[in-house]
């Protein structure tokens, strides 16, 4: 690996091109982009701007130009591409979800520690500068013991019945669309700032558009979750992506003994402080601590977002192949995590009972 890390992206849409765009960033170069046929993968090549045209995935992993793979394909085709990926001897980045169960999550999680390659998913909203401010804000006492942890993820991209997408077909996307795609990000995100992990739940999932594109979803278009912590917290969260007028809503609200602490994704650079006898807005850039401050990278006032998450997320993974150890970054260990707690929704909404999360 030289100086300037070089990138393979499999998948040459619009993940994709977020990915590229965050290599750049980071000071890495893209290499090759390979996508689902050697005309797709052409075409991807010269719009994303790969160095080097590239037909399948054989010659991606096998090319000496290539130190990292970014896999940014639909669900299905994740495991068996990281399988192929981590045999290669080459680090991954694996879009969520790792894989559509638990158990192959599992074994990639060995797989790349065995293999001693970094692998990294991006759960990318714990890159906001005012996410950090509200963990750290928990973590040195400020906030005091957490007691009740509650929000949503709600979008409205499937909201009509004429929508669709490879998500909604359960071959491709798995058994879980709306938790598996965005439920899984609040959790992550959630336990990241609270430092509790969710260790029980109860759910309910709903299919309210029952067909798209001329077929049966087998897939839940919104959830319903309760849960209990590893440290004696309770939570609730409800997960759409058929609520009218929501884009990326993603809310959550950290209710503790001397504060609460709400973010909102839609409305990223202020983070809601709420007390007994004053509430306050902190702004992005107004005086948070330094494990907020090493993200913020624009002038405050000036917006910053998700592109801006994902660059700060495959930098720190870049930072890592190179052998530093940046706090928070989330690994396939994570991916595995969220994978779980997939599996346990689907059960408890299945059995209609509360579910011990592995």
């Amino acid at each position: 690996m030289g100086d300037r890390i070089r990138a393979g992206i499999v998948g040459a849409g619009f993940m994709g091109t977020v990915h590229a765009r965050a290599v750049r960033r980071a000071g890495g170069t893209v290499s090759r982009v390979v996508g689902s046929t050697p005309e797709s993968s052409r075409a991807g090549g010269e719009r994303i701007g790969a160095e080097y045209p590239t037909d399948t995935v054989e010659q991606l992993l096998a090319a000496d130009d290539v130190d990292v793979v970014h896999v940014c394909t639909p669900n299905a085709a994740h495991a068996p591409l990281v399988r192929a990926v981590i045999a290669a001897g080459k680090h991954v980045v694996c879009e969520k979800p790792l894989a559509v169960d638990a158990a192959e999550a599992a074994e990639l999680v060995t797989l790349a520690a065995e293999a001693g390659v970094t692998a990294t998913v991006p759960f990318v909203y714990r890159f906001y500068p005012t996410v950090r401010e509200a963990r750290a804000r928990v973590a040195d006492g400020t906030a005091g013991p957490v007691r009740l942890l509650h929000g949503s993820y709600l979008q409205d991209w499937l909201a009509e019945d004429g929508d669709d997408d490879w998500r909604v077909d359960a071959a491709a996307g798995g058994a879980s669309r709306a938790f598996a795609d965005i439920g899984v990000h609040w959790c992550d995100l959630v336990e990241f700032v609270a430092g509790h992990r969710i260790t029980r739940l109860a759910a309910r999932t709903a299919t309210v558009v029952p067909e798209r594109g001329g077929r049966p979803v087998a897939t839940e278009d919104a959830a319903l979750v309760l849960f209990e912590t590893d440290r004696g917290a309770f939570g609730n969260l409800t997960v759409s992506q058929v609520s009218q007028g929501r884009k990326n809503r993603l809310w959550f609200s950290v209710d503790a003994a001397a504060e609460s602490l709400c973010f909102d994704q839609e409305h990223p650079d202020s983070l809601w402080i709420g007390g007994r006898e004053v509430n306050r807005q902190l702004l992005r850039g107004a005086g948070e601590g330094p494990a907020a401050a090493r993200y913020s990278v624009v002038p405050s006032g000036h917006p910053q977002g998700y592109q801006d998450c994902f660059d700060a997320f495959v930098a720190d993974t870049y930072a890592a192949l190179a052998g530093e150890r940046p706090d928070g970054l989330p690994t396939f260990a994570d991916g595995l995590r969220a994978a779980r707690l997939t599996e346990a929704v689907l059960e408890s909404s299945r059995t209609r009972s509360w579910v011990e999360v592995g």
